[in-house]
């Protein structure tokens, strides 16, 4: 009887090996040699996926991929994208891969301090996305990086831009500290924009923050050179000296030549610059010049700020800068 039970055992197991086989000759079989990037267009049928699928040498019988689908795929249809597929994928792995939807996701990054005309052009500049963008409102954007799928619209993507930084300024907003000096969202954001231009340094943020905050509160110009640059550029570089001219426009932008805020932001901020714009170090300085190390030197009196600026011009002349 035990002899018995291990021949129908293994007859079991021959037959079962011999539908493996047959399925596998039925069905055909996956064939992709190396990491590929598929592409489903919208509105594709599962024959053409099938069809292109062979063409392009990943399966070996769109004929056999579609009996198996039909017989062993389930319900799901297939989704729209660009999807992954791999070499240790069977033909199953990749019709499941289509059903999910699971695409594959590309980056884009917008940095801290990029003013909106540049983040046109960053978009514009990436091929995978579609269609047309105008410039965002400035300061409208989050600087962050931002995940999107080919033949996503850039629109899309810059409205998910725009709507982080609304989403983040609405959690910021209310943690204020009683010693910020902006009254509104907007205003904070503009403060934020200048900050963001005025120091590269990390740990300078709140500092710069408290002086900008000192000087708006005694009606005292910003005196932010960067302010006097964004109307001529829009915020690109301006590739040259600022003429005198133009540190003495007064235009809403300039604070060179207008005492507080400019009329709007002069670049999209990120959160640290918000953050800091928000919560401004508690300080007496009212002047800083860059020190030559990266970061600046403050001054509560203008005798002390000119003394740091015999420095700066010393160090600027023994480096050749």
């Amino acid at each position: 009887m035990k002899r018995k039970g291990c021949l129908i055992a293994v007859i079991l197991a021959a037959l079962a090996g011999i539908a493996v086989v047959l399925a596998g000759g039925m069905f055909g079989s996956a064939s992709i040699e190396e990491d590929t990037a598929f592409t489903i267009s919208s509105g594709s049928s599962l024959t053409s996926v099938a069809r292109k699928l062979q063409e392009e040498g990943h399966i070996t019988s769109a004929d056999g991929f579609l009996l198996r689908a039909k017989l062993l795929g389930g319900d799901e249809a297939i989704q729209a994208g660009e999807f992954a597929l791999t070499p240790q994928m069977d033909q199953g792995d990749i019709l499941a891969v289509f059903q999910s939807g699971d695409v594959i996701r590309r980056f884009i990054t917008i940095p801290e301090g990029m003013p909106s005309i540049l983040v046109m052009e960053r978009l514009m500049a990436e091929e995978l996305l579609t269609g047309e963008v105008a410039v965002p409102a400035e300061g409208s954007v989050l600087p962050d990086t931002y995940d999107f799928e080919r033949g996503e619209s850039r629109q899309a993507v810059l409205s998910r831009m725009q709507d982080a930084m609304t989403a983040y300024l609405a959690e910021a907003w209310p943690k204020r500290s009683a010693d910020t000096a902006v009254d509104s969202v907007a205003d904070a954001v503009i403060l934020a924009s200048i900050i963001e231009k005025e120091t590269a340094v990390a740990e300078e943020r709140r500092m710069i923050a408290g002086v900008m905050s000192n000087r708006l509160r005694i009606n005292m110009q910003m005196g932010a050179d960067a302010t006097t640059i964004y109307p001529i550029t829009k915020g690109k570089p301006l590739g040259r000296e600022i003429r005198v001219s133009e540190l003495r426009d007064p235009n809403p932008y300039n604070t060179r030549a207008i005492a507080g805020l400019p009329i709007g932001p002069i670049t999209n901020p990120g959160r640290e610059a918000i953050a800091a714009a928000l919560d401004p170090a508690e300080t007496d300085a009212l002047y800083y010049v860059a020190d030559g190390s990266g970061g600046h030197a403050f001054a509560r009196t203008l005798e002390e700020h000119n003394a740091n600026v015999r420095k700066w011009r010393a160090f600027r002349l023994e480096n050749g800068i």
